[in-house]
This record gives structure tokens, sequence and C-alpha cells, in this order.
């Protein structure tokens, strides 16, 4: 029986070998997109999922209300950890983990910088980060201790055991090795190469700024068995019994649990509002179902395509007494048999394609061919596939009675609706939306990279000022300007394209008692104008050399301007943070963050700030030279100045741009499985065209007999399919016209959808299915109609 099974599936794949590959082809195309969606959505499914206590661990974060809009930051005071540890029962532990980049790390003569994680001692017990050396309780009690990747040792120590050895950060401080960890996953906010203890704190003056202050990420685990409520309840006011000036913006903390970390840390007026990552996650899910039924779907018209040739063996079957049941069962086993064949095919394809894949999407996602779960699911995948590509011809092909299929009148030629015509109509429906879509995407991401940035980012480069950069700095800045390396010079907090501080409080003439505007604060020396190309249009620059009072000024933008509401904002002060500012600039409005959100209004202090510290050089490359030049000398006077240190130089434009990468991530997914949604589509619509073709070939004889020309012909049997495509375009219009609206919501600054993006989307496609069908109608068009008519 199962022999006779495999030959009869055998001679039909081989026996029409160009609709078998074509078949299998379409199917595995399919199944591969599928899977490679799968392996991404199970990945950002699992992150952070391998932690044994990710059901006790929370992030905290805070909640403040501005001028009636309630803001939130997974952000909080450095001193709540210790606090919360103190005050809530409920919380076993409480650690505050933060990258940290720019230390040199040395052994002998190797030397590496690389990012970090600056954490409290409980951090590898709260989370499970596999230690192949050392104590995980006792490893970063030390304040000189130092836990490092598997990576990072076999970096500095080669195969010798790093147990114990010494690494020197800084060219000052002696770090001792107390534990090695395992590389730790992609699929986790704490990718770190190296741990050093909170106690190691003179890298970082985040603990000396207190209550005041919302820049540490804290997070605490849980007791086991006890109360959510309650332990939110009693954290909650502890930013306001700490510190009395929070009361007046109402501050409050709240817990946010792991599970929601990736997909849905995303808040609008201080409630979660669905806008995370969870939304491309289901996007990508529906693609992928979606580009698997196209799949199907194709499988579907091509058997059915080939119903006339298999309508025979169906009823010669019947008559020799086989049941229903026993050719239902023929037809979905060949079709399990042509996916299993289709499944070993996309496998192959994905692992291909894998390596280029996880460059793109920036992950290390694999196929675990050891685990059991992973080839149960394969097969799993195949048999769904194979049942639901193959369930609609199996019935189709299985009711043919056999009178009527020996006559040959079986079929209904001229059906105005038919399971075949509606099936490529929603295989067309989702291809012509993912075509709007995707460009919808591009407009918006275009709309936004062409934004006015209100500054110049050409030839800006910066550079951390690591080592000797802060002591050697004026020295540093004189040679490069002097032998024309750079045009101006300035240092600052952070990069000109980021923002590294934020807050509200500040005191100004006429301020409104119910104001509760958070300003971007911004550090900066003198120059800073000239080095970006800020437009000011009141005022001036920092100039500390002929204004030495410099030192407590301040440029707003004009979005401070408007909150300060001075007619004549010069020499006019700000109290911010212990100090009172004097205004000596007003420039216009800028994009510190991301060019998709609103401008923020901005204090750019000058040098007197305690509060914020230089940590940025910032350049402004002569344009008279080559930027290779520039470049060789700029390094050559940095390792001058700071020679154990490598030149880490960064271009303010490629830093600018990386603002895009998720975007342009998203519209080039998009934009892929478009393409691949139309060439399955365009199969299915081979499929039918042969389908047609097939059924009238007599028909086609006929009218060629009496006159009819190629052209008359190809029309006739095109300008059927062209209308199922058209239908496609009238109900994919307003389901992507919805969808991108909705999607356009999430961003302050959005395109609007214009009417010749449907119709650029509608052409393609009918320029697409033209070409496709064209095919099959030609040659149907010029087949001698006397061969044709003979079997009549």
């Amino acid at each position: 029986m199962i022999k006779n099974f495999f030959k009869i599936a055998y001679r039909n794949l081989w026996r029409s070998k160009g609709f078998s590959v074509i078949n299998v082809t379409g199917l595995a195309i399919g199944m591969a997109a599928a899977i490679l969606i799968i392996l991404w959505i199970q990945n950002e499914l699992s992150f952070d999922g391998f932690h044994v206590n990710k059901d006790r661990i929370y992030q905290v974060w805070s909640r403040a209300t501005y001028n009636g809009e309630t803001g939130t930051s997974n952000h909080v005071s450095a001193p709540l950890a210790r606090a919360a540890e103190k005050e809530v029962s409920e919380i076993e532990r409480a650690v505050r983990a933060k990258r940290i980049s720019g230390l040199l790390f040395s052994v002998g003569e190797k030397k590496l910088t690389l990012s970090g994680g600056l954490v409290d001692t409980g951090f590898l017990q709260m989370f499970t980060y596999p230690m192949l050396k050392g104590d995980p309780k006792t490893a970063l009690n030390d304040a000189h201790s130092i836990v490092l990747t598997q990576k990072m040792a076999q970096s500095l120590f080669g195969d010798e055991d790093p147990m114990g050895k010494t690494v020197k950060v800084d060219n000052k401080d002696n770090m001792l090795v107390t534990g090695v960890l395992k590389d730790m996953p992609y699929n986790t906010r704490f990718y770190y190469d190296y741990l050093v203890p909170w106690s190691y704190i003179k890298v970082e003056k985040a603990q000396d700024l207190g209550w005041n202050d919302n820049s540490e990420p804290t997070f605490v685990m849980l007791k086991k068995n006890t109360g959510f409520a309650s332990a939110s309840a009693k954290l909650r006011p502890l930013r306001e019994h700490y510190n009395s000036d929070a009361k007046q913006l109402h501050w409050e903390y709240f817990l946010y649990p792991m599970e929601r970390w990736r997909l849905y840390s995303s808040f609008t007026n201080g409630v979660e509002d669905g806008n995370g990552r969870s939304k491309t996650v289901n996007l990508f899910g529906i693609i992928a179902l979606f580009i698997l039924l196209i799949a199907c779907i194709n499988f579907m018209n091509l058997s059915t395509a080939r119903s006339e040739k298999r309508a025979k063996e169906v009823g010669i079957r019947k008559v020799v007494g086989a049941r229903k049941a026993s050719l239902i069962g023929q037809f979905i086993g060949e079709s399990v048999f042509m996916a299993l064949l289709a499944g070993i095919i996309a496998v192959i394809i994905v692992l291909v394609s894998l390596p280029a894949y996880n460059r793109f999407t920036e992950n290390e996602l694999y196929i675990n061919f050891g685990s059991i779960y992973t080839w149960l699911t394969f097969f799993g995948f195949i048999l769904f596939t194979g049942v639901l590509a193959g369930s609609y011809p199996a019935f189709f092909l299985s009711s043919f009675q056999p009178v009527k299929v020996l006559k040959g009148t079986f079929k209904k030629i001229n059906a105005l609706v038919t399971p075949r015509k509606a099936l490529v109509v929603v295989q067309f429906t989702f291809a012509i939306v993912l075509i709007i879509c995707t460009i919808v995407i591009k407009q918006q991401i275009d709309y936004a990279r062409n934004r006015e940035t209100g500054y110049n980012r050409d030839h800006v480069v910066y550079h951390f000022m690591t080592g000797d950069i802060p002591k050697n700095y004026d020295l540093i800045k004189n040679e490069l300007l002097s032998q024309g390396v750079a045009t101006s010079v300035t240092k600052t907090n952070s990069p000109i394209t980021e923002r590294w501080s934020d807050g509200g409080g500040q005191m100004w003439e006429g301020k409104d008692p119910n104001d509760r505007t958070s300003f971007a604060r911004y550090l900066a020396d003198e120059g800073l104008g000239k080095t970006v190309g800020l437009q000011f249009v009141k005022g001036r620059d920092f100039d500390l050399k002929q204004y030495p009072t410099d030192s407590s000024g301040l440029i707003v933008n004009e979005s401070a301007l408007r909150v300060l509401k001075f007619k004549d904002p010069i020499g006019k002060k700000v109290s911010d943070l212990g100090v009172d500012w004097h205004i000596v600039g007003v420039i216009k409005d800028f994009i510190l963050t991301s060019p998709y959100e609103p401008i923020q209004p901005l204090l750019i202090c000058g040098a007197k700030s305690s509060f914020l510290t230089f940590n940025i050089v910032q350049m402004k490359f002569n344009g008279k030279n080559s930027t290779a030049d520039n470049l060789k000398r700029a390094e050559t006077i940095f390792k001058k100045y700071n020679p154990q240190y490598p030149f880490d130089f960064k271009f303010v434009d490629e830093e600018y741009a990386k603002k895009f990468e998720d975007e342009q991530r998203l519209g080039t997914m998009a934009a892929l499985f478009a393409g691949l949604a139309i060439f399955i589509s365009c199969l299915g619509l081979f499929g039918l065209a042969a389908y047609m073709a097939e059924n009238r070939i007599k028909e086609i004889g006929v009218r060629k007999v009496l006159g009819a020309s190629v052209a008359r012909i190809t029309t006739l049997l095109s300008k059927e399919l062209i209308a199922l495509v058209i239908i496609s375009f009238i109900i994919a219009a307003p389901i992507a016209y919805w969808g991108m609206s909705k999607w356009l919501l999430d961003y302050s600054y959005r395109v609007s959808i214009n009417w010749w993006v449907f119709a650029l989307a509608g052409t393609l496609s009918i320029i697409i299915a033209l070409i496709t069908v064209s095919y099959q109608a030609i040659k149907a068009a010029l087949a001698n109609p006397v061969k044709n008519l003979r079997a009549e």
C-alpha cells in the first residue's frame, strides 16, 4: 500500500516536472521566509527569558507630571536602590546597572577599550549569567574587582587562566580578575564585555548627584511569594519621602515586570500605550502567516490547474472501487511529500541566508538541530503546510464523478466566481498592501532624514575624553587649530546628537508657579556654535577669553525662550541646580535627539556647571584637507598627548544616521517580504493562467480557425486575470491606508499619505501581473489549432 502510494506520487511528480519544480520552489521560498521571520520573532519573545528569577525581577520606573502631562522614565535616582531595600520589605535585593565605555584595559602590551557594565554587587545573584570561574556571590564585592567574559579574557590573557591576575584600567588602577562569565547572549539588554562593581564609582560621578538626579537604571527582585501590589504601594512615594522638591512635580515610582521590558516599554501620559516593539513583532507574525498562506495557495492553484490530467485517473480509480477517503489520503499524502521536499530546500535556503540575515537584524539567530523540539516543530510545520496546501486539491479532485469525468463534462469553464480566483485575489491583496506599506515607510524615513537639523553635521567629529585628554585638552585644541586639522574645537558633556541630561525645577523672573516644564540640559565650552554651526537669532556664542563670566553663561533655544517668555532675553537670569545662569544667546531649534520627536526646550550651560561634566571633544575638520589626511594628523596629535589610548573617533553624520536604523530595517524587511509575496503570488497567477488555458484550449483552437489573431486571444485570456488584480487593489488600498495611518500616528513629525502611492502600487501590480500572465496567454494563442481540435 505504502509502496504503491510512493510510486504514484513519484510518477506524477516526474510526469509534470515543470509544475513540480514550480510547486516545490514556491512552497520552499514561502516556508523559508516564514522560518526566518519565526526565528526573529522567537528571539524577540525570548529576550532575557533565560533568567531563573525572571518572574520576580522588575525595573523601577519614575513618573512625574509636567504642565498636565505625565512623563515616564526608566531611569531613577542613584540612592533609590539602597532606600528600596531598606523601606520595602518585599524586596529581596535591588541593583543598579548601567553601560560604561571608554575605559582602557591593559595586560602587558595588550590594550582594549570595550563597553561594560557598572553594577551593584548583587547583579550576578539577581540575573542568571553563567560563570565559568568565580563565585557570583562574592565576585564583585571588592571595589577593584572585575569580571570578564570569555571573549575578553581570551583577548587579554590568551589561553592562560585569568583568575587572580591583574588588569590595569586607565593606566592607573589595578583590577583583580575575580570571575569569568560565559559570553552573554545577544538577546539580553545587559550585553557587556566586563562587569565592574558600583563601588568603583570614581569612573562615574553619578553617585554624587543624589535624589535630584534621574539617570540610573535600577532593578529589584521581590522575595518569593510576596505581593507585587504591596511592594508597589510602598515604593511609589519614596522619591517624595527623601526629596521634598519632588512633591512639586508629583513624582512617584512604579515597578515594571521583566516580561514587558523588550516589547511593551512605551508610555503616553504615564500609561502604557501599546506602541512598543510588540506591534512590530505582531506585524511580522502576520506577514509570516500570509507568506506561508500565499505559498500554499500557489500549491492549490497549480494542483487544480493539472486537474484534467488527473481527472481520468480519479474516474478510473473510482470505477474500480476506490473510495473518496482513500483518494483524499492519496492527494494529501502527495502534498505532504512535496511539503517535505520543499521543507528540506527551505532549511537549506535558511542556513545559507542566516549569516547575512543575522548581520542585517544584528542578532545571532540559529536553528538548534540538537533539540528534539526543533525536529518536532519542523515535522509539525511540514505536516501543517502539507495538509493546508493539499486540502483543497484533495477534496476537489476526489469529488469528480466518474461518469462526468470519463465523458469530459465535469468542468465549469466560465464560472464567474471560483475558489481559485478568490485565492488569487487574496494573494495579490496582501502583496499590494505590502507594496503600499513599503513605499510609505520609505517616505517617512526620507522625510525625517531630510528634516532640517538646525546645525551642520559635515566634517564634525567627536572623541571621548579618555585618559590624559582632560588635562591636555588645551594643548590638543591648540595643535589641531594651528596645524590646520580643524577650524574649530570645543568640549561638551555629550555628542551633539545626544541628550544625556534633562529635568525641571528651574526658576526665572515671571515664572508661572504651575509651570512644570522639563528642559534638556547641555554643557559646552566656548566655540560650540562655530564647531557645529548653530544658528544664533539673538546674542552670541560663549567666548571665555573676551567674556570670562561666560562660564556661568546660558544659551537657550527658541523652544526654551517660548517657555521663559522673555521679550529681551539677553542678560536675564535662570537658576538651575544651584547656579544663577545669565543668558548670552538664543539659537534656532536643532535636533538634539530623535528627528521623529518634538524639539525639547534646551539650556546650554557654561563651564561652571558642577552637575554636568565634560566628556566629549568635538572638532570641525578643515574641509580644505581630505578626510583621510585630517584623521591621520588628528590621530598623531591625540596619540602625542594621550599615548596609552587609541584614537577612537566618531563622525557626527554617521551617528545621526543611526537614528534611522530601526525604521530602515523595518522598511527593508517590508520591501524584502513584499518582493517575496509578489514573486510567490505571480507563481499563483501563473498557475491560474495555466489552468484557464488548459480548460479553454479547444475554445482557443476554434477561435483561431475562425480567424482570431494572437493579440485578440492573448487579450481574451489576460483580461480576466488582470481584473482579479484590480479587485485585489480595490480591497488592498483601504486596508493599507488604515494600517499606515495607524503606524504614522506614533511619529510627531510624519508624512501624509498621497494618492500617487496607491497609483504607483496599483500600476506596479498590474504590470507584474501582465508580464506573468502574458507568457501562458501567448503560449496558448500560438498553439496549433489543428492539434488542439484533433482530440474532439
